[in-house]
């Protein structure tokens, strides 16, 4: 009772600092969501998972960004050209756009963004002293001395080593919003907790696991079509609550605007087999789906060099042919995820991408009698394979023990090893894991982001498997320096077909974005990226109370 209660103060004293909320109306016009995960920093520098990302993508823009159909389009940027050695990119930037009012600045007001700022952004993000997970995106990739380069207020040059096509996409990152020098240089490492940006919505107040409260930024760039300034909203409330118990019981109560996702305790309650809203829930919520760039797999170590494939039968290509045709894809997605999913019988690279073709990329589906062909290839016949360790997380223990049951029918005993997140992070991390569940979420849309999980240059992350192949790579690297995009998604799919030849990993399905989403909310579209996208988003509280009742 304590614990709610010093949250509603909080949440009350920031509402009536913000400034907007006195009235009912404004209240109302407050988008909440709740990050069972916590959000662990607001600098984009430090943007490496989803519930930072969604949080970073109100404060803060990219000189480019993704549209609803995947295709790179400007941003803080109005437009951009590439020199004909495909090495410089140059940019011409918005002369509209103002960073939040923050003490920061003299007289605390927002000052306008140049293209300095781009070059002290993207500098930050290569510096050491940054210790930025995102430094890898521009790694061997920009020029040595001269990587970033304002010409003038409005023109950033962008230096590469090399030509190198996917460098657009990697701009749209949130590891690429562009931060004031002057926030930083005040604020420090406090910077996390005091961002400062250009986005649609400016910070108010964060209170670490009860909230954090967002206000519309006033001077934002952006109008509608009709030419009214976006967003429409007032303001942002996220909430901290860790248990999924909670957090449906707030959504069913109507004090949060929408889920993300549906925990597997609530999916039969809410989902048919075939992934439509049950009966009782039709009319009372909003489901939307939409393809999500998440390819969901369980990773084989293969680095021949590690001890733990010493004694292991997965040493073996052969034997992690035959798991992936152990086990049905098609039942898994049907009977365990409520049809939200496409069975991976393709390549990693995931439907939803351009270069994705189920017809040219030939992966596994459900055949056990060649699996049990392929262990009596690799000399299991006759005599049982030693028994495997399958690591995965609590979420996914179901499906773990799916897939042992399946793969044991045929010979392969495998045993399912539960551990938290961040354990199965380090074991990945530093190769202390033969068998593993993975998931690979696109940074950009662009198969190269995939792609870049096997290429043998690489660390882990992402090469977590330690896959090593002069074919794969010789492919891969062609590809990096095509520009022709029907020529360069050819190169992705051969390659994409060598790596599944070599079995490193197990693909199982090609996710969906699912929301649950208020009755009253319009504007809230889901995304192959599956960020959260609030500038056009327009709610209707009363409607949603007529709904529900």
């Amino acid at each position: 009772m304590f614990r709610l209660s010093k949250y509603c103060l909080f949440v009350g004293i920031c509402l009536l600092a913000a400034g907007c909320y006195h009235e009912r109306k404004d209240a109302d016009n407050v988008f909440r969501y709740n990050e069972a995960t916590g959000i662990a920093s607001l600098d984009p520098a430090f943007a490496k998972n989803q519930s930072i990302m969604w949080a970073v993508h109100q404060l803060y823009g990219t000189l480019v960004e993704v549209d609803s159909a995947l295709h790179l389009v400007p941003s803080l940027a109005t437009r951009w050209a590439v020199s004909p050695d495909r090495r410089t990119y140059t940019f011409t930037l918005r002369s509209d756009v103002y960073f939040h009012d923050d003490p920061c600045f003299p007289g605390g007001q927002g000052r306008r963004m140049t293209a300095h700022d781009a070059v002290y952004s993207f500098s930050r993000i290569i510096a050491e002293r940054t210790a930025s997970p995102g430094a890898w995106i521009f790694q061997d990739k920009v020029d040595s001395l001269r990587p970033f380069v304002a010409v003038n207020d409005t023109t950033f040059e962008l230096h590469l080593r090399q030509p190198y096509q996917p460098v657009i996409g990697i701009l749209s990152m949130q590891y690429c919003s562009i931060v004031p020098r002057e926030a930083v240089e005040k604020y420090g490492a406090d910077f996390r907790r005091h961002p400062v940006g250009t986005g649609p919505f400016r910070f108010v107040a964060w209170e670490e696991g009860q909230a954090l409260i967002l206000q519309r930024h006033g001077r934002y760039h952006e109008r509608d079509a009709a030419g009214k300034a976006l967003p429409y909203l007032e303001g942002i409330r996220v909430s901290f609550y860790d248990s999924k118990a909670t957090e449906f019981l707030l959504f069913r109560q109507g004090k949060l605007d929408f889920l993300n996702d549906i925990d597997a305790s609530f999916k039969d309650e809410v989902l048919s087999r075939k992934g439509t809203l049950r009966k009782e829930w039709e009319g009372r919520v909003q489901l939307i789906t939409h393809p999500y760039l998440n390819t969901e797999y369980l990773g084989l170590l293969v680095d021949t060099t590690n001890a733990l494939l010493k004694a292991s039968p997965t040493r073996q290509r052969l034997v992690r042919q035959a798991i992936n045709w152990a086990f049905d894809r098609r039942k898994l997605v049907l009977y365990l995820r409520n049809s939200l999913g496409i069975p991976a019988e393709s390549g990693f690279v995931p439907a939803g991408l351009p270069s994705f073709s189920a017809e040219e990329v030939k992966g596994y589906s459900y055949d056990p009698a060649k699996a049990r062909a392929l262990l009596k290839e690799a000399g299991f016949e006759g005599r049982p394979l030693p028994p495997i360790k399958l690591q995965t997380i609590p979420v996914y223990a179901e499906i773990g023990n799916y897939i042992a049951r399946q793969l044991g029918e045929v010979g392969i005993p495998v045993q399912v090893d539960v551990v938290q997140k961040s354990l199965l992070l380090d074991l990945t991390a530093n190769s202390k894991t033969l068998f593993f569940r993975g998931s690979w979420i696109a940074d950009y849309p662009d198969a190269e982001n995939y792609l870049s999980v096997f290429y043998s240059k690489n660390p882990a992350p992402p090469n977590y498997t330690r896959y090593n192949s002069p074919e794969f790579d010789a492919v891969f690297e062609r590809a990096l320096a095509e520009t022709n995009d029907s020529l360069r998604y050819r190169l992705y799919r051969e390659a994409d077909r060598i790596m599944l030849r070599d079995a490193p990993i197990v693909p199982l399905w090609y996710d969906m974005a699912v929301r649950l989403v208020q009755p009253g909310i319009r504007n809230f579209p889901a995304n192959a990226l599956n960020l959260l996208e609030l500038r056009r988003t327009v709610l209707n509280r009363e409607q949603g109370i007529r709904n529900r009742e």
